[in-house]
């Protein structure tokens, strides 16, 4: 997880209002891009993804490990350690209650949330905060955006962001996104979501695959696990999202 030092105390002058949205134009915002991706930091490129449409502070999360506990599901964020401590089990179970179907439709539709009462916000900061959502190969990320209560996020900026935000993080994420062999289906996985795809009990699977019934459960729970699914037919929506089937 990657954490801006300078923002480690949020004090009320780092969110001045502003009365406008955009400070670089798009053709500036494509020219700090290609410096990411020539080797610049995550970091710098989200933040001008923020500073083109008008934002504040950045927070880019990791759905599938969102509700594994702790803070691992942050991947990069200039948002102050504490509110995003607060924040990291109301984000879980956002994502832990939206089913497969409400996920894909969501891709690259910004979504604004609020904050709980009971989280402190500097003056002048919105208590809603926008989410971003995109994917990387086949996982699926967030960028939650805070922004001052006079500005109203240009809805063109947050559809460029939303492509873009991919871009940034295809180039940057690597290992310490926890790109682990665990998160990788094994080929009796796929064996069994394909069947399963196909509309195949766990018996008929396992006459198939000549392999025991509840051998086949195990692989299938496997396959939700890693996928971050709660059921058969999420799980075959995932597999068909993802091309793997």
């Amino acid at each position: 997880m990657e954490m801006s030092r300078s923002d480690a105390v949020w004090s009320s002058e780092t969110a001045a209002p502003r009365v406008c949205g955009r400070k670089i134009s798009r053709e500036q915002l494509i020219r700090r891009l290609g410096e990411v991706a020539s080797g610049t930091g995550l970091g710098n490129g989200l933040a001008a993804l923020t500073e083109y449409v008008g934002a504040t502070h950045y927070l880019l999360a990791r759905q599938d490990v969102s509700q594994d506990g702790g803070l691992d599901f942050v991947v990069c964020s200039d948002w102050p350690f504490d509110i995003v401590r607060r924040l990291s089990g109301i984000i879980a179970g956002l994502h832990a209650k939206s089913t497969e179907l409400e996920k894909c439709l969501a891709q690259l539709q910004p979504a604004f949330h609020t904050m709980p009462d009971d989280i402190g916000l500097p003056r002048g900061v919105s208590r809603s905060y926008c989410a971003v959502t995109f994917s990387v190969g086949r996982t699926r990320f967030s960028l939650m955006l805070l922004f001052p209560e006079d500005v109203i996020l240009s809805q063109e900026a947050l559809r460029d962001i939303a492509v873009l935000a991919g871009y940034v993080a295809s180039h940057k994420i690597k290992a310490d996104v926890r790109h682990d062999r665990e998160c990788e289906l094994t080929e009796r996985e796929l064996e069994c979501l394909f069947w399963i795809a196909e509309g195949k009990t766990s018996d008929e699977i396992a006459v198939i695959l000549g392999i025991s019934r509840n051998t086949i459960n195990n692989y299938i729970t496997s396959v939700m696990r890693k996928t971050a699914t709660r059921t058969r037919s999420e799980a075959i929506a995932h597999a068909v999202r993802n091309n793997l089937v």
